[in-house]
């Protein structure tokens, strides 16, 4: 079982995108729980490496435009604008509107469970469908459904100011896992009072994540967020 000919020209009507190759659009929309249908056993490749590249795509993509739109703003709120966009949440919010979890091929007890409308699920699908884009479209095209699809979120947080900080995002992130929330331990202080330099370090379960310094424990801790978030949890 394959998505048939009417259900990939409703992902392109969707995308607006016609692909040349539809075996990377099934490929991009395939769960590996699909992989353990008895029926569908031939079938060796879910989209996780998709998903991989398509992370990397949409984070150089975000940096490109937000680089590029915004020449006044500094490296810090840039960092943290692009956290924001590229976080789950706003994954979630694109599959939705497209209406992915719809054609995410997932085994019969994965949809059962509502796996359609599991946030990681989604999250990986939008990453996986820009993988595909990529390899099938090239970069031009998938900035321009990136920017077109993108856009429009983080205007509005921008406008509203909901930008969500470097701690907050971070706990989002290891939530999504159902892990217990980072802790944050000062590690350092030197310096007189009036001119102390923290260091803290981030864990998770124990383990030490990243550190950073600051003037402040609250920068400090920021700082060592956003490090967390520049790289996989």
């Amino acid at each position: 079982m394959t998505l048939n000919k009417k259900q990939v020209n409703q992902v392109e009507k969707r995308l607006k995108i016609v692909f040349k190759d539809k075996g990377l659009l099934q490929l991009s929309l395939t769960h590996r729980s699909f992989l353990n249908e008895s029926h569908f056993q031939e079938e060796t490749e879910s989209n996780e490496r998709l998903e991989f590249l398509g992370d990397a795509i949409l984070e150089f993509v975000i940096s490109k435009i937000l680089y590029q739109k915004f020449p006044q703003k500094e490296e810090g709120w840039l960092t943290n604008l692009r956290s924001n966009v590229v976080r789950t949440v706003a994954l979630v919010k694109i599959a939705k509107i497209l209406d992915f979890g719809e054609y995410i091929l997932m085994s019969r007890g994965e949809r059962e469970a509502k796996g359609d409308q599991n946030p990681s699920i989604l999250a990986d699908t939008t990453e996986a469908i820009i993988g595909a884009l990529y390899l099938d479209q090239g970069l031009k095209e998938t900035q321009n459904f990136i920017e077109t699809n993108f856009a429009p979120i983080w205007e509005e947080w921008v406008e509203r100011g909901e930008l969500k900080d470097a701690k907050s995002l971070l706990q989002e992130k290891v939530q999504i896992n159902n892990s217990p929330p980072p802790i944050y331990k000062i590690l350092e202080e030197i310096g007189p009072d009036h001119k102390k330099v923290f260091t803290v370090g981030v864990y998770l379960k124990d383990k030490l994540l990243a550190k950073s310094k600051g003037k402040s424990k609250r920068e400090a801790e920021a700082s060592a967020a956003q490090k967390v978030l520049a790289k996989e949890v």
